[in-house]
């Protein structure tokens, strides 16, 4: 019989995976609090993040850069006790979440870093994998509720580390997927039946679990965000601006985010960001989000 979980755990946040790990939340027994910029009809929402902690000493954040970042963390700094977790789930730069953690620290709850990958499918799947930053002995207090949404948790080291690690990850996230795009063009221009372009990818050493989710999408002209071009560039940016601190020459990236940011004003910022591809697709060009 299902044994209903006490614990109480706040969620702020309710785009595309904040929303579903909400619900994972819901439905293992947690008793979840959401909070949300633009009012939603969720269970249990509450007027503001000041009202959130002080009904959850728990606290998942999702949002979708390091301002709403530091504006969420500033907006609950007054009710913070030592008895609060703050997980930060975002991705942003790494400055950003050393200066949340610097707040949060000042009111003596305790901050972890915990970006992720997986997409909306994972999501409801409670099948994230999280990168920690932060005290070990916090990611021990946050492992219930962190497992319950995940199917792996790997500690990266201090705050800042886990933000660089998932931002490296999706340098190479969206390289592949414009390089996809160009030799699924190519291959198509050249008459070759795409099909055994996707058959042959299928036993060459460059597959991998991005191309078998990203390709059938783009052979279909179907791009339903599970996460945005518009998302994807700003991880981008971070990538880039990480790589001009450290004098480092980035040019694949380079290209793919100009490549993004030409899609983003043609008004795709909101398609997945494997919509890159719909520069190769008759019409598709034409074609508003």
């Amino acid at each position: 019989m299902f044994q209903e979980n006490p614990d109480k755990v706040g969620v702020i946040g309710l785009g595309i995976i904040g929303s579903r790990t909400a619900e994972v939340l819901r439905n293992a027994g947690y008793h979840v609090y959401v909070w949300n910029r633009s009012p939603k009809p969720e269970p249990n929402f509450v007027a503001s993040p000041d009202e959130l902690a002080q009904l959850a000493e728990v606290i998942q954040i999702f949002v979708s850069n390091g301002e709403a970042l530091l504006e969420v963390v500033d907006q609950l700094k007054d009710r913070l006790t030592k008895k609060h977790l703050i997980i930060s789930c975002a991705t942003v730069d790494p400055d950003s979440s050393r200066k949340a953690a610097e707040i949060v620290a000042g009111t003596e709850a305790t901050f972890l870093e915990a970006p992720f990958t997986g997409s909306k499918v994972a999501a409801e799947k409670g099948a994230l994998v999280y990168y920690i930053g932060g005290d070990p002995k916090a990611l021990e207090r946050a492992r219930g509720v962190l497992e319950t949404t995940a199917k792996e948790i790997l500690y990266i080291g201090e705050v800042g580390d886990a933000a660089v690690v998932k931002i490296a990850t999706n340098m190479i996230s969206a390289t592949t997927v414009e390089v996809l795009a160009e030799a699924f063009a190519v291959t198509k221009a050249s008459g070759v039946d795409p099909e055994k372009f996707s058959e042959a990818l299928e036993h060459n050493g460059c597959a991998s679990a991005l191309t078998a989710m990203k390709l059938p999408a783009i052979m279909a002209a179907d791009y339903e965000p599970h996460f945005s071009l518009k998302n994807m560039f700003k991880d981008a940016q971070f990538a880039l601006n990480l790589a001009n601190r450290h004098r480092l020459e980035v040019p694949a990236l380079s290209t793919t985010a100009s490549v993004m940011f030409k899609a983003i004003q043609k008004g795709w910022g909101e398609s997945d960001f494997s919509a890159v591809a719909r520069n190769y697709q008759a019409g598709e060009e034409e074609k508003d989000t």
